[in-house]
């Protein structure tokens, strides 16, 4: 729900900071007094045009700031987004702030919880958050894709919907494959040549994973064959034959450091630990000379074998060019390629298994999606009743209100049965409807608002004050299944009089006393305004020579003379009428 509004220079506004009730908050005034320009920035905040004309004269730049609180369900739907783009606050998930800023220079800048997105993604972060009836830019009513969502929630048939859309996605899924399958026939088999082709040059290549490294150190041995030879051998002269004529070895010199030590041991028995130490140095310096002996016999120039192991690094690299950059991805492409030809190859038998799934999944589709057709059928006859019987309250008796659950025809889509009935052992007539992940109905809203008028489509018949109403019965119907927090009524009071005013009054009250709404109403009637939980008075104030928007929170005494001017000229009849709609309105609070 919404907690605080601060709005900033906007229009005549220059600063005004509200904190609203969790239940049922009246805003009234003077016409021209500026509730509808404090509609008008919350409006803006939702993510609805920016118009730098709102800018307050004077001033660069206008700014308007929402903190609301959110409810468990709520959390669940935005917090994944929020994580996603960035935008959460960790210390506070159940709180949400959003911010819109216009500048004089034409620039506008949106914010969720204090960080800069475009206004998309504050529109997308904001629609759940409330709704405002009577500003039709922003009225869910006016919008026919929504129908479909009231009725669903009230019908409680978001589970039989979602069954629906996870089979339309895998007939999704199945015909972009097929469709890839029946591409031009030439295209497949160029595509299935270059394929074949890549296939066979790595298979004839007949790789080893690590093989370019271990080459790689042979090249380098091969290549310098008679360097290595050269070095071992002169290695092992060292530490076995000596270098030159008079010059010993390390092996001859170590056997001297040990007769030598011999006779050491015979003055001092205690070093007898490093005579073994010598004698394995002895030992060692024997076995790495006759290594390196044999490694100089054996190492020799081997030109044809360096010229294989050339061109087989020449291969790897050429392959490694086109194909990966290392063995392991040269390997994994030849068997995606193969993998390709053994579907375009099998192409035909494909085809045809995918035709079977298609068709399998029509028919499923089209099962699912008529039980589910069928049920809201069955639920908009219910909820249109009731919609009539609120209506009828709210001073529109005449009033018409159906669900128009429609089908389309359509060449691709699933199979349904129109008029089937198993008692008349009818089987109905088989025809193939439009469909999408909702399933297969078009659902509207239709209304006559006057006797003996047709029933037609809400979107275009209402007027702003008549779609109020209708959204009011509609949320009061739908009140234990909507999840819209914040509902905001402008103009409801518009054709109506006193005694039906304090019937929406009640309504809106009890709209909001469920716990699951906050209502914010600006309006021209004092029965309405009795039942308010926080009442805001909203007037124009001359100050310095310039105009500006105040509002205050009004006690009980500063009701009393409110509701009595909107009753007329302010005097002590009107102010007993006054009282006597506060007590009204009490009584039936409980209060």
């Amino acid at each position: 729900m919404l907690l605080e509004l601060k709005i900033t220079d906007f229009a005549t506004i220059e600063l005004l900071h509200l904190s609203f009730n969790a239940n049922f908050n009246v805003l009234t005034g003077e016409t021209g007094a500026g509730k509808s320009i404090i509609l008008d920035a919350m409006v803006m905040l939702l993510g609805g045009r920016a118009d730098n004309n709102f800018i307050r004269a004077g001033s660069k730049r206008a700014s308007i700031e929402g903190v609301f609180t959110l409810s468990d369900d709520l959390q669940t739907l935005l917090n994944p987004w929020l994580e996603e783009e960035g935008l959460d606050d960790e210390d506070a998930p159940d709180r949400l702030i959003l911010e819109r800023e216009l500048r004089a220079t034409g620039r506008n800048f949106c914010r969720v919880n204090g960080r800069a997105v475009n206004v998309s993604l504050l529109n997308r972060v904001a629609r759940p958050l409330i709704d405002i009836h009577g500003q039709n830019e922003h009225l869910s009513l006016m919008r026919v894709p929504h129908h479909q969502r009231l009725l669903d929630s009230y019908a409680g048939l978001d589970k039989s919907r979602q069954g629906v859309a996870k089979l339309v996605k895998k007939l999704t899924h199945t015909r972009r494959e097929l469709n890839n399958l029946l591409q031009n026939e030439r295209d497949m088999a160029r595509q299935l040549d270059q394929l074949s082709y890549q296939a066979e040059e790595i298979e004839s290549a007949d790789l080893k994973s690590g093989e370019d490294k271990s080459l790689e150190i042979e090249r380098t041995r091969l290549s310098n064959a008679e360097q290595l030879s050269q070095l071992s051998s002169d290695v092992y002269g060292l530490l076995v034959e000596g270098q030159n004529e008079g010059f010993q070895s390390v092996t001859d010199l170590l056997g001297q450091a040990s007769r030598a030590f011999g006779q050491l041991l015979k003055l001092d028995p205690s070093l007898e630990s490093h005579a073994e130490a010598l004698d394995g140095l002895i030992d060692q310096a024997g076995e790495l000379g006759d290594q390196l002996r044999n490694y100089s016999e054996e190492v020799e120039a081997q030109p044809d074998r360096l010229q294989d192991v050339e061109d087989r690094l020449h291969l790897i690299f050429n392959l490694k060019r086109k194909y990966g950059d290392s063995i392991e991805e040269i390997l994994t492409y030849g068997a995606q390629a193969q993998a390709k030809i053994e579907t375009i190859s099998h192409s035909e038998e494909r085809i045809a298994e995918l035709r079977q799934i298609e068709e399998a999944l029509r028919e499923q589709i089209g099962q699912k999606a008529q039980k589910l057709s069928h049920a809201r059928q069955k639920a908009g006859k219910k909820m249109g009743q009731g919609i009539v019987r609120q209506l009828a309250d709210l001073g529109m008796p005449h009033t018409q209100f159906s669900v128009d659950v429609a089908w389309q025809s359509a060449s691709d889509g699933v199979y349904v049965t129109d008029g089937a009935d198993v008692s008349n052992n009818n089987e109905g007539q088989r025809r193939t409807v439009k469909f999408d992940e909702k399933g297969i109905d078009r659902i509207e809203f239709l209304i006559s608002p006057n006797p003996g008028e047709p029933l037609k489509p809400l979107v275009k018949v209402a007027s702003g004050g008549e779609t109020s109403r209708v959204m009011l019965a509609l949320k009061t119907v739908l009140a234990s299944a909507d999840e819209t927090p914040t509902l905001i009524f402008d103009e409801i009071d518009q054709g109506i009089g006193g005694r039906v005013g304090g019937v929406v009054g009640r309504k809106l009250w009890e709209l909001s006393s469920n716990g699951r709404h906050q209502v914010l109403c600006v309006t021209h009637l004092p029965q309405i305004a009795g039942y308010a939980d926080e009442h805001y008075h909203v007037n124009k104030q001359v100050v310095k020579q310039r105009t500006k928007t105040a509002v205050r929170t009004l006690v009980y005494e500063e009701k009393v003379d409110e509701l009595a001017q909107m009753l007329g000229a302010l005097s002590d009849n009107t102010r007993a009428s006054a009282r006597e709609i506060l007590t009204d309105a009490q009584q039936v609070k409980g209060n």
